[in-house]
């Protein structure tokens, strides 16, 4: 059996009973957001026995730390991301990240209990980040990940039935980027889109389909949230340059 580089560590991390899962370009795939990934973002447990396991899954790969922080406790719970990259015969260069915690987003115990599950050929049964979670996860500085969310959104719109709860509508209402769609769900859901206005009031705009006044109100959301990322990424730029420089905190 020959696996590609992604199932291939995706496979050891399962052996190794770590405690995981997939975020970013894979589960997007996944989701059917994404067509193309070549690397693999974790969120990982942080108690000593899952990190103990997640060593043991690092090292059967021959993955090589590439940037500070060291993998450890510390580092995860103060919101750090841990990068490696692999070596071993069938995942040469392979990129894994590793966190414990995201921005928006709830510890890595409530995110395990709301996990997807997956069933991939020849792996079994990997969990990932739940939709929302993902897309919260995806709320960041980055352009690229705007027009993910996008159409993670119009993906999931598009296979759900007809006969969608009230979760998800409100889901669908709160998180939907996309002007023409978000105009759509507005008109069918007039009343749900009512209530979640209370939270997103540019939903308004949807409701009076005015997309001439719901874009630029998007576009605002987006640039508003790309600047509570860089807030939040400050303070810990600014902790990885002391570790760079063989500082401690």
């Amino acid at each position: 059996m020959i696996l590609n580089p992604i199932h291939k560590a995706l496979l050891t991390f399962r052996n190794c009973s770590a405690r995981f899962l997939l975020m970013g370009g894979q589960a997007c795939i996944l989701y059917g957001g994404a067509e193309f990934s070549r690397d693999l973002d974790f969120s990982i447990g942080v108690d000593t026995d899952n990190l103990a396991a997640v060593r043991s899954a690092l090292a059967a790969l021959e993955a090589e730390r590439v940037f500070v922080p060291e993998l450890d406790e510390h580092a995860l719970r103060r919101r750090h991301a841990c990068h490696f990259r692999c070596h071993a015969d069938g995942v040469e260069e392979l990129r894994i990240d590793l966190m414990a915690k995201m921005r928006g987003c709830p510890d890595f115990d409530e995110l395990w209990e709301r996990r997807s599950i997956v069933k991939l050929p020849e792996i079994g049964e990997i969990g990932l980040l739940s939709l929302p979670d993902l897309i919260q996860a995806k709320k960041t500085q980055r352009e690229k990940d705007w027009p993910m969310i996008r159409r993670l959104i119009e993906t999931d719109v598009a296979q759900s039935d007809k006969n969608a709860g009230p979760e998800k509508i409100v889901f669908w209402l709160r998180e939907c980027r996309t002007p023409a769609l978000l105009v759509q769900l507005a008109r069918q859901y007039a009343g749900a889109c009512e209530k979640a206005a209370e939270y997103r009031p540019l939903l308004m705009a949807a409701l009076e389909q005015d997309l001439n006044r719901l874009e630029p109100l998007l576009l605002k959301e987006e640039m508003d949230e790309k600047e509570k990322d860089r807030e939040y990424w400050k303070p810990l730029r600014a902790e990885l340059e002391q570790w760079r420089h063989g500082r401690n905190l």
